[in-house]
């Protein structure tokens, strides 16, 4: 069936090739790369692309191709944590706010509220400011903020499901809250979760590069697009390559996800999926 969908949504597809791509890339960067992302050659420094440097060098002398390559790895694995740490705290607290009594309810959702009080971006700035540099604290700033709207998603869906009649035949039959929570409640509430990981991937990834720019990412010189950007950007328009080559990693993997998320919702949304056939 997975096959199948992906098969008639030509979205899904692409997005599928080209977040494959980048995953690939990231996994074999030692066998693609010659050079070491983090060395630096300051004889070799702004060197335009070449046959021996491909993308062309930084202002350090490091190769921009491998730091592309190595880039991919740190972004992906970064985004991809503190998505799915996000997803598993804000599930669970979302289901129980949706199914427990209103008093829980108003409580987790409350805090989620303030949370969502703060711009995502800005609320990352003020976590990295005060915990400093680091791929930990990058992945614990993005997952704090991603928390709110899987919590939202999950609590909204659960509590639309557990009115069906199905959960009242389960009750009859004498099974307990939590497994009718986990056992049939929450996977017939998975398709709307399942896009926003995709949405959030995107988002994710954008974050990091945001705070690689703003000097809030990872730490130099390891190889985070980002963070390539903001080193190179007073010399971007005399030799535009610093920027163009990590600027388009980064457009084509959130371009990715966003393909496979709007994908995912026009097939998986009940409203969607029996009139659009791409």
């Amino acid at each position: 069936m997975i096959l199948k969908m992906i098969y008639k949504n030509k979205l899904i597809f692409i997005g599928l090739i080209i977040i494959v791509f980048f995953i690939l890339i990231a996994i074999f960067a030692p066998l693609i790369t010659t050079y070491n992302p983090t060395s630096q050659n300051l004889m070799e420094s702004l060197q335009t692309p070449n046959a021996k440097h491909i993308f062309g060098t930084d202002i350090f002398g490091q190769d921009i191709f491998s730091r592309v390559i190595y880039g991919a790895r740190l972004s992906l694995y970064i985004s991809s944590v503190s998505v799915f740490i996000a997803a598993a705290v804000g599930i669970f607290l979302g289901a129980i706010a949706g199914f427990l009594n209103k008093f829980v309810d108003e409580v987790i959702m409350r805090f989620f509220d303030i949370l969502l009080a703060f711009p995502s971006i800005l609320l990352a700035i003020a976590i990295m400011a005060v915990l400093g540099q680091g791929e930990m604290n990058l992945i614990l700033a993005i997952s704090i903020y991603s928390l709110p709207r899987f919590a939202r998603i999950t609590r909204g869906t659960v509590f639309a499901e557990k009115k069906k009649d199905y959960v009242e035949a389960a009750k009859v039959s004498g099974e307990s809250d939590w497994n009718i929570l986990l056992r049939y409640i929450l996977p017939n509430s998975l398709e709307p979760i399942i896009v926003q990981l995709a949405l959030r991937m995107a988002t994710a990834i954008l974050s990091i590069a945001a705070l690689g720019f703003l000097g809030l990412g990872v730490k130099p010189p390891l190889p985070e697009w980002g963070t390539d950007i903001a080193l190179s950007f007073q010399y971007i328009q005399i030799y535009p390559y610093l920027g163009i080559f990590p600027g388009i990693a980064i457009f084509l993997v959130v371009i990715g996800f966003n393909l496979i998320g709007d994908g995912l919702n026009k097939s998986l949304n009940p409203k969607t999926k029996g009139r659009n056939k791409s």
